[in-house]
């Protein structure tokens, strides 16, 4: 009985993914036609007319660059920064830590629409608006990957890093050469999970954005859905786009995200 249930659960999550999938392949009138029955999976005379139309009118292609330059840029910035911080709040000491750690964790309940505006005003001064550089770095570090990192940093065995002090090794070498190989479930965890955020972010993009140049994927795909005629083909095609490179993502470092939910704070 629960395997029937898990079953048509996945269906309810998997069904519009398959629609949209068979949808993008199909002319504006099939995808019309056909939704609300079985045949809106279909794929009898599937083409890629919809891809290339997605990436001709709107250049999807500058879009899907853009995003992954701001994307990538975030997730390799912020595994450095916060998993430095992490393990400077787990093994190091000093006058404040307390306090300073607490900021920190307050910080994950604070929404980022509260801060969105004067930090709007504050990039604005700066002249960073229609940039990447707006875009990447008030993201870099974050609250929670910090929190993820610290609680792993917790539960691994001094006795490594106490072993590399006594070969010479100094605090960096230690934190490059034993405990990050040793936190690798937790730096995919991390970074699948900032992929993930960063990816799909619309607000801030749609605030500090003016054009396409520096436009991401979520930003684009909603001026497209404007953009007349509405052709439901090549927006459909515009959402496989968007979605196959999280997807791909996950199935790549599946393993070591359940490993690294398993071993950190994630888990409760």
């Amino acid at each position: 009985m629960a395997w029937v249930a898990a079953c048509g659960l996945a269906l309810v999550y998997v069904a519009p993914v398959a629609m949209m999938v068979a949808g993008s392949l199909k002319p504006d009138a099939r995808v019309l036609a056909e939704a609300g029955s079985w045949r809106a999976i279909s794929l009898a005379g599937a083409s890629l007319a919809n891809y290339r139309d997605a990436f001709i009118r709107v250049d999807l292609g500058r879009s899907l660059l853009n995003s992954l330059v701001i994307t990538t840029s975030v997730v390799i910035l912020g595994l450095g920064v916060n998993s430095l911080a992490g393990y400077a709040f787990a093994r190091m000491t000093w006058r404040g830590r307390g306090w300073l750690f607490a900021a920190v964790t307050a910080l994950m309940v604070l929404p980022f629409e509260a801060i969105a505006v004067p930090l709007f005003y504050g990039v604005s001064l700066l002249g960073w608006r229609d940039s990447y550089s707006v875009q990447i770095l008030p993201f870099v570090a974050n609250a929670f990957s910090i929190y993820l990192f610290y609680t792993f940093f917790l539960g691994l065995p001094r006795e490594l890093e106490e072993a590399a002090r006594v070969d010479g090794a100094g605090p960096w070498r230690t934190f490059v050469e034993v405990v990050a190989p040793n936190a690798r479930p937790c730096f995919a965890t991390v970074a699948i999970l900032t992929f993930l955020t960063q990816w799909g972010s619309y607000l801030w993009p749609l605030m500090v954005t003016g054009g396409p140049r520096v436009r991401p994927l979520p930003v684009a795909i909603a001026a497209f859905y404007t953009l007349p005629p509405r052709a439901w083909g090549d927006i459909l095609a515009f959402g496989v786009v968007m979605a196959a490179p999280v997807v791909l993502l996950f199935l790549l470092f599946q393993r070591a995200f359940v490993r690294g939910v398993a071993t950190t704070g994630v888990k409760g």
